[in-house]
């Protein structure tokens, strides 16, 4: 690519979609885009060069019936889950139609470029976005730098961003999810391989939001754990060490054992609205593009659903739409949850543990993923605590909106983490 300064560059692409981004969003997008049948759709998948930009290897899990796309690329999956108390209790509950999958970035992106590498019309660019602009009439344009420093111009019909947010929107309530994970493996067979904990509420608790230990076992001697907290702001890197060592040694008992890898992440967990829409021709998608379920922060099954219904639309020639990832009923349940949790009025733990306590796990799970019907809803929120809530329901039209705010990063990149 080559152009001097100032000057339209030489070697424009013009193509049907332009995604920005080769995360998870940008990927499953790319993947549905080139699935067998239907149009076919020229696509350029601008991904940023190794380096700060490029999202570092993440672990996504989700849940859905035994058998799905992704299913020969999974890491694990399960058919229980377990939720502890802060006095150790626990609730285990079984998923006679539901898997609890986990999948890491690196295995599900071999798999989608695997699809994409005998898809016509579909390139990839490694390069770094400048800017990305609709153009006069149809299209928009995307601006690009490569690693040698040319720049180039690629044009599409339709510009799919996928490029996390940098400033979450105004809202009533923000808090984050944020987390430290260790994959360790130890000396003694200290896991059970069959039983995920989702929530371990006996971690130390924040002054505001709650925290709790997240176990996914590979086998008797291998599990990623991790601490999560949702609260207002990340802690330091060596907040997170105290914590995973406290959780892994303390309360866990796992004795001696090697940490094989690390991954951090910062998850919104808002009320605010994010913009699907951001020009004539450009579009956000996944968490820029609201994918992220506010009240738990699970992604990758939002992202799914609004993958399909924009690649359906563009390859059997419909005009385009892209649909909420959640709807105006879940979005509201999630401010409400936000805005007790925030304020104390509920107690984070004790709200959770009654969810998976009274409500059948796959009914709630269903809930959580914003499939649950109305009157499903009303017999969750009996299970709650309801005269905060309703409380809360009350003064929620009255609160004002926080002005935008930045999105904090990890505290630590992966590779600089130490145990």
């Amino acid at each position: 690519m080559s152009a001097g300064k100032g000057a339209v560059p030489a070697d424009v692409a013009e193509v049907d979609v332009v995604i920005v981004g080769a995360g998870a969003a940008g990927l499953s997008l790319a993947h549905h885009l080139c699935a067998p049948g239907g149009r076919l759709l020229s696509v350029v998948i601008v991904d940023a060069p190794p380096g700060r930009l490029r999202p570092p290897l993440r672990t996504w899990c989700f849940w859905e019936p035994e058998s799905g796309p992704y299913d020969a690329s999974l890491t694990a999956s399960w058919s229980r889950l377990r939720v502890r108390a802060a006095d150790g209790g626990a609730v285990v509950a079984g998923l006679p139609r539901l898997r609890y999958k986990m999948l890491r970035s690196d295995d599900f992106e071999a798999l989608v470029h695997r699809r994409l590498s005998g898809a016509p019309g579909v390139r990839r660019v490694v390069a770094t976005v400048s800017s990305v602009r609709d153009l006069p009439g149809s299209g928009a344009e995307v601006r690009v730098r490569d690693g040698a420093g040319e720049r180039a111009l690629v044009r599409g019909r339709y510009v799919f961003d996928s490029r996390p947010p940098r400033v979450l929107p105004s809202a009533r309530t923000t808090l984050l999810q944020h987390f430290s994970g260790w994959f360790v493996r130890a000396e003694r067979p200290v896991f059970d391989s069959a039983v995920p904990d989702l929530m371990d509420f006996r971690t130390s608790q924040p002054e505001r939001g709650l925290s709790f230990g997240y176990v996914l076992p590979l086998d008797p001697h291998t599990a990623l754990v991790e601490y999560t907290e949702f609260s207002p702001a990340p802690l330091t890197s060596e907040g997170y060490r105290r914590a995973l060592d406290r959780y892994t040694r303390e309360i866990l008992g796992l004795g001696s054992f090697e940490v094989t890898a690390r991954e951090h992440g910062v998850i919104p967990m808002t009320d605010g609205r994010f913009p699907r829409r951001v020009g004539r021709s450009v579009y956000r998608i996944g968490t820029a593009g609201g994918a992220t379920r506010p009240s738990t922060g699970y992604t990758f099954a939002a992202i799914q659903r609004q993958s399909r219904a924009v690649a359906g639309r563009l390859r059997s020639g419909m005009p385009l739409r892209v649909p909420p990832a959640h709807g105006l009923r879940a979005r509201t349940m999630d401010a409400v949850m936000l805005r007790a949790l925030d304020t104390g009025r509920i107690d984070g733990p004790d709200f959770f543990g009654r969810l998976f306590r009274g409500v059948p796990a796959e009914r709630l799970l269903t809930f959580l993923d914003g499939g649950s019907r109305w009157h499903e809803d009303l017999l969750i929120g009996v299970r709650t605590p309801v005269a905060p809530m309703l409380r809360t329901v009350a003064e929620l039209p009255f609160v004002r909106l926080r002005p935008p705010q930045p999105l904090p990063p990890p505290p630590v990149r992966l590779e600089e983490s130490s145990s």
